[in-house]
C-alpha cells in the first residue's frame, strides 16, 4: 500500500477535522481496538487538533499534532502505524514469521503460509480472517509489518500454501518515512 508512497507526490490534501468527526473516528478506533482505550487519551487529547491527510488510492492518514497515528483505505477499518504499534505493541494480535521471511517482508512482500508454519514461526490460532495483525520476526522484539489475515490460522496450517497475510504497512515504506506533517 505504501511501497511507492512519496509525501510530495501522493498527498492530495490535508483537512482539519470538526470535533463531531473526531469523536466519531475516536469511537470507531475504540470499537476496533478496545485494548488502546486507557492510552488513547495520552495519544489524542480531546482538545488537540486532528487532521486527515488524503492521499491517492483513497488512503486517509489520521494525524494528531504532528504524528501520523492511524491510516485506512476506502471503507477499511483504521490501522495503527508501525511507530504507534512499537509504542503500544498490545494493540494488535501477534503473528511471528521465521528468519527466512524477514528480508521479503521488509521489501513489502505478502507473507506466505510456509513462513508462518515453519520452525521459528509462531502461528497465533486465535486470530480471525480479515483482521489486522502485527507481524513479528523470529528473534526480534518490535513488529516489522502490519498485515491483514487472508486465511484462518487453521487453514494456514492445513494448506501451507499461498498467501496467509497481506502486508499493508512495513518498516521503511513510505508511511514509515512520512515526515512531520504541518
Amino acid at each position: 500500500m505504501f511501497r511507492k508512497f512519496d509525501e510530495s507526490e501522493n498527498i492530495s490534501s490535508t483537512n482539519q477535522l470538526k470535533s463531531s468527526v473526531q469523536r466519531q473516528i475516536r469511537n470507531t478506533i475504540l470499537e476496533q481496538m478496545p485494548s488502546i482505550e486507557p492510552y488513547l487519551g495520552d495519544l489524542w487529547h480531546k482538545k488537540e487538533n486532528a487532521k486527515v491527510i488524503k492521499c491517492h488510492d483513497h488512503i486517509e492518514i489520521l494525524t494528531v499534532g504532528t504524528e501520523p497515528l492511524f491510516f485506512k483505505q476506502r471503507d477499511s477499518p483504521w490501522y495503527p502505524t508501525l511507530k504507534l504499534l512499537h509504542k503500544y505493541p498490545f494493540i494488535l494480535p501477534k503473528q511471528q514469521v521465521d528468519r527466512g521471511a524477514i528480508k521479503f517482508v521488509l521489501s513489502g512482500a505478502n507473507i506466505m503460509c510456509p513462513g508462518l508454519t515453519s520452525p521459528g514461526a509462531d502461528l497465533n490460532m486465535e486470530t480471525e480472517v480479515n483482521k489486522a495483525v502485527a507481524v513479528h520476526a523470529e528473534g526480534k522484539i518490535n513488529s516489522l509489518a502490519i498485515g491483514l489475515m487472508k486465511m484462518s490460522p487453521q487453514k494456514i496450517s492445513e494448506v501451507n500454501k499461498g498467501i496467509g497475510i497481506d502486508t499493508i504497512h512495513y518498516l521503511n515504506d513510505g508511511l514509515w518515512h512520512l515526515k512531520i506533517v504541518k
